[in-house]
């Protein structure tokens, strides 16, 4: 029987009658099936007597483990201190980690000191999110020196969320903002200007957090004229440098999107093989260790006709070893600054009036799966297509904010932006993409027809001179 059926069948009034009855609540129990005493025991809600005590209790025998779970939840309702040696038991001896673990939240959830030994010992437990459990419950007697030893123990233990966890609480280390200007601001000297010079020199100049979001695609590892490294080390690190600078630049809790693909160098001979680089998996360690929070991973499908074939050699030969998949995705990985807010901090600095603006009101992608096809481009062979962009800056950002690539190439991203009614700042080596930049956004009058919103093109000299004259 589904949800929604159930939902008719046994409304708020009836599931408040049965816990205050503890008769009827047993009888109900014995006679019901496990998909209905489940759904009944999501939606009791406040326990403000025993009368659910007894028949909560009996379910701890069920041999279904979401059963027991949630009745071990809803017994931690009741605050009962009796109740310890119970949860004690099912947290050290239950076969279910998913039980263990609401046992462990139970114990804490009672807020009482006789649990402070009980949830000491539990630090000591081989599954970390016992363990999370355990810190949590303990937290509350952070005053106590005891409590306070042993948590500080655990600035040593392997798993990194649990040493974060304590490093805040113990040490109070912190991922927050220095910044004290306004979140949904931004120097105005930044605004729809595209700067052609070196990224790194560039970036040098602009002062902290002044970035919404980023969305780029770095210039591939020695697979065009306009990107040559001497090693794919020296190619990683020089990535490495560019996005400590995005990090420092971006506001805090906001986003990075980088656009990345595995690339082929071609052999040299038929007596040599070709060299594949892992490139969005290789660069990611740096990302989480400069301070990026990784968030999801996206991947864009392009049809196969659209990409170059490598499947010619095995489709004649069938031979096993020698097959090559057709490469039709590319990753979009999406990261946060990290910070100890939440994201609904970040909502919370814009007014209702442009968060209502910002909202995504047409059809969305919901898979993590999407499907556009690449486009072509005259000038530059690798260029971002236009709806891959309006989703990232929709999905990413809220009108008036600005939006930033680093390797603009010919700009997408800047007319994406214009068009979304975000501000755009973009940064450009290749003198041919800017030009190409000045024919695509110069020419669309209906995007920049105010005077004081023109595109602003300059050198890094000027550049540089127009921050010193802000400071």
């Amino acid at each position: 029987m589904n949800r929604s059926t159930l939902s008719k069948q046994i409304n708020k009034e009836q599931i408040d009658s049965l816990k205050n009855n503890t008769k009827a609540f047993l009888t109900f129990l014995q006679t019901k099936n496990d998909g209905t005493i489940i759904y009944v025991l999501e939606k009791l809600g406040r326990l403000k007597n025993g009368y659910s005590k007894q028949p909560l209790l009996n379910l701890l025998n069920n041999k279904n483990e979401t059963i027991r779970s949630l009745a071990l939840k809803n017994l931690a309702k009741i605050g009962d201190v009796s109740l310890l040696d119970t949860f004690v038991k099912f947290a050290k001896q239950d076969e279910s980690t998913e039980v263990r673990r609401e046992s462990v939240s139970a114990i804490g959830r009672l807020r009482n000191e006789k649990t402070i030994p009980v949830l000491i010992k539990l630090l000591s437990d081989k599954d970390p999110k016992v363990v999370m459990q355990a810190i949590r419950g303990l937290l509350v007697f952070l005053n106590h020196d005891q409590v306070k030893k042993e948590l500080s123990r655990l600035l040593n233990h392997p798993n990194e969320l649990i040493k974060e966890v304590i490093n805040k609480e113990i040490n109070g280390v912190s991922y927050g903002s220095q910044n004290s200007g306004k979140h949904d601001e931004f120097p105005k000297y930044l605004k729809n200007t595209i700067v052609q010079g070196d990224v790194l020199e560039t970036l040098k100049y602009v002062p902290d957090e002044s970035v919404h979001l980023t969305f780029t695609s770095p210039p591939y590892y020695n697979a065009r004229d306009y990107s040559i490294y001497q090693s794919y080390d020296e190619y990683l690190k020089f990535l490495e440098k560019v996005f400590k600078e995005v990090h420092r630049v971006t506001k805090e809790g906001r986003f990075f999107v980088l656009n990345t693909s595995p690339i082929i160098i071609p052999r040299i001979s038929r007596a040599h093989a070709s060299k594949r680089y892992p490139i969005p998996y290789d660069i990611h360690p740096f990302l989480v260790k400069m301070g990026w929070e990784f968030i999801d991973d996206i991947v864009w499908m392009k049809p196969e006709a659209s990409v170059k074939n490598r499947n010619a050699g095995f489709l004649q030969h069938r031979k096993p070893l020698g097959y090559k998949p057709n490469a039709i995705t590319e990753m979009l990985m999406v990261y946060r600054k990290k910070t100890d807010k939440l994201i609904d901090w970040n909502m919370h600095q814009y007014s209702w009036d442009k968060i209502k603006k910002s909202k995504v009101q047409d059809k969305y992608e919901t898979t993590n799966v999407w499907r556009i096809d690449p486009t072509f481009d005259r000038i530059h062979s690798a260029v971002f297509p236009m709806e891959l962009c309006n989703r990232v800056v929709k999905y990413y950002s809220f009108v008036d904010d600005l939006i930033f690539d680093p390797f603009a190439g010919s700009g997408t991203l800047g007319r994406t932006a214009a068009n979304l009614n975000r501000n755009f700042f973009l940064i450009e080596k290749e003198v041919k993409y800017v030009n190409r930049m000045k024919e695509d956004l110069i020419k669309q009058d209906d995007l920049f027809n105010q005077k004081n919103n023109q595109p602003n093109f300059t050198d890094i000299k000027n550049f540089i001179k127009i921050i010193k004259e802000n400071i």
